[in-house]
């Protein structure tokens, strides 16, 4: 095709694209974004059209190729199940615009809004003040809501009632189709009396002709593949959210349905995927769904194209790569998520400290009919806690596959040393997304921690029936406490060498009390010092609870304690492994010395 037929300016009348759109002359391909319809953003649309202005240009895609399509547009569908054609339009920008008038003139749904009709009105009785007046199109045009009284409940709306019941406010569809009755109608209104100049009159003229005589532009693109196509949403949607790599690949892996193929659509298969349970690990974004699909085509597919899990690459997957794939992967992801949440006891992905994990170990499980789990638990612990982070880049997967594959080929291996810092634990601070809090959090975690009002309650469960049953992140020592009592530690106010998991019941009955004051409450109880070993405290606690006063430096000891039970419950979980303790606070003070 010659250059100048990809690109082809174009117009048409307004009520004549949206009466093709009805007749299914346009689609909507799956990668654009959902529609945010806002009244006053409608209302603001109309009135550029009631003014003449320009709306700006709708993107159409001319192709032979068939991809997936929204089946609505506003509640009107616009695409059958069994819709063939030779050359398909899509639109690839305009899909706000075109929703706000297909559902001002027919009515429709909007989603979130199922008792809201988007049908918009006219009220042929406001004038504009001047050219520049910018105020009348909220008062112009109205929604029935804005109309109604509601039988009188609202006072506020009983003049506007009034004017549509004697024929001034009109629905915008019937001036399109009905134009000769409504004015036959409207020039005998008392105010009008049969003059044809009056302003009412002049009014519902101009509707008239801006429905008649608005041209929308288009630009029609053809000869232009889908990676093409791509780029160019992405570009033109810079200043809004940008086109995710996901539904490009959606895009370009999707296959029609036919007499002999089932088809294939991407999001379908992930979607479908993450309704086999109630996991939360399930509920993964699709990005991760993607990149973990890229390494299982890349480890396992020969001369695949897929060298690296960044977009450039993302783009180049094949529709028949994840079909060879799917069924094994599917098998390797949901072992993933086992092994996460029933071998380590992590309960979802907020306690994964490296989300590169989730390719790594899914890759070991691909095809793996003998996975070694011990093997497994060391070598997440190995680098979840490691001084260095070990699984940050691109370049680190590769190594971590060849590592894992060793083992999976039964291969003679070897961890490296592990080193860990003293004063890293003491400075750790609890945060969402940070690495060292989320390994911390989960070690916590997978030592299965019992509540301590209920002690023969796990804390963290896999199902939450009550709000007070969701686990919190409690101080033990409380925040007041730790003002008037900071020791030498200083340390921060969310320590996590100060935090431990109860259910939210018992850490709102604790509150901000004194650890003497609760812990001879819930010492009572025989199995709290082994509640207390689940958490990795000090059981030098329990001691100090039958004292008068906790000793001066009680936080500074409970802090090391604990940082030695951390160590001690590692060292347990990487036996074999070559093991380091150092203290980078030590070695600062020495050099001060």
């Amino acid at each position: 095709m010659n250059f100048t037929d990809r690109i082809k300016p174009t117009d048409k009348g307004i009520t004549t694209y949206l009466d093709e759109l009805k007749n299914q002359d346009y689609q909507i391909p799956t990668f654009q974004r959902d529609v945010v319809w806002e009244k006053e953003n409608v209302k603001k649309l109309w009135d550029s059209i009631y003014k003449f202005y320009p709306l700006g240009s709708i993107l159409v895609w001319k192709t032979d190729l068939k991809l997936q399509n929204h089946r609505e547009i506003g509640g009107h569908k616009i695409v059958n199940d069994n819709f063939n054609r030779t050359e398909y339009q899509y639109l690839l920008d305009g899909q706000q615009r075109t929703t706000s008038l297909l559902t001002s003139l027919y009515g429709g749904k909007i989603e979130g809004r199922e008792d809201f009709d988007p049908a918009l009105y006219v009220d042929i009785t406001v004038e504009s003040s001047d050219d520049t007046d910018d105020e009348s199109y909220k008062k112009r045009f109205l929604y029935w809501d804005e109309i109604d009284d509601k039988n009188g409940t609202f006072k506020r709306n009983i003049s506007k009632k009034k004017k549509f019941d004697e024929g001034l406010i009109l629905k915008l569809i019937d001036i399109k189709e009905k134009y000769n009755d409504i004015q036959k109608t409207v020039i005998k209104h008392p105010e009008i009396d049969l003059n044809f100049d009056h302003q009412y009159i002049e009014e519902l003229g101009r509707i008239k002709q801006v429905l008649d005589n608005y041209r929308l532009s288009f630009i029609e693109l053809k000869g232009i593949q889908v990676s093409e196509v791509c780029q160019i949403f992405e570009r033109i949607n810079q200043a809004g959210k940008p086109l995710d790599i996901f539904d490009i690949v959606v895009a370009k892996t999707f296959r029609p349905k036919s007499a002999s193929d089932n088809g294939f659509y991407l999001r379908d298969l992930i979607d479908g995927f993450r309704e086999i349970n109630n996991s939360r690990f399930l509920q993964l974004s699709d990005f991760d769904y993607l990149q973990i699909l890229s390494i299982l085509i890349r480890e396992n597919i020969e001369n695949s194209g897929i060298v690296n899990i960044t977009p450039r690459y993302l783009n180049d997957i094949k529709t028949e790569q994840i079909e060879t794939i799917w069924a094994d992967s599917k098998k390797a992801i949901l072992k993933t998520f086992d092994f996460f949440e029933n071998t380590l006891n992590l309960k979802g992905p907020q306690l994964i400290p490296y989300r590169y994990f989730y390719l790594t170990i899914s890759n070991y499980f691909y095809q793996n009919s003998n996975p070694d789990y011990d093997f497994l638990k060391k070598y997440f612990w190995f680098n979840s806690l490691h001084r260095d982070d070990l699984l940050s880049n691109t370049t680190d997967i590769k190594n971590h596959i060849t590592f894992l594959n060793k083992e999976k080929n039964k291969e003679e291996y070897q961890f490296e040393r592990f080193l860990i810092d003293r004063d890293t634990l003491r400075k750790a601070s609890y945060s969402s997304k940070g690495v060292s809090s989320r390994a911390i959090l989960a070690l916590f975690a997978t030592n299965q921690p019992k509540d301590w009002k209920f002690t023969d309650r796990n804390v963290i469960a896999e199902n939450f029936f009550f709000s007070t049953d969701k686990p919190n992140l409690h101080h033990i020592f409380p925040t007041d406490y730790i003002a008037k009592n900071p020791g030498s530690n200083t340390i921060d106010n969310n320590s996590l060498m100060n935090i431990a998991y109860l259910t939210q019941i018992t850490n709102l009955e604790i509150s901000n009390k004194n650890p003497l004051d609760y812990i001879c409450d819930y010492d009572k109880k025989p199995d709290f010092p082994t509640a207390i070993k689940s958490h990795l405290i000090p059981e030098q606690i329990l001691e100090w609870s039958s004292l008068p006063e906790m000793p001066e430096n009680a936080l500074d000891l409970f802090i090391e304690q604990r940082i030695d039970l951390i160590i001690e419950q590692l060292k347990s979980k990487l036996n074999g492994i070559k093991f380091e303790v150092i203290d980078t606070r030590e070695n600062v003070m020495a050099e001060k010395e």
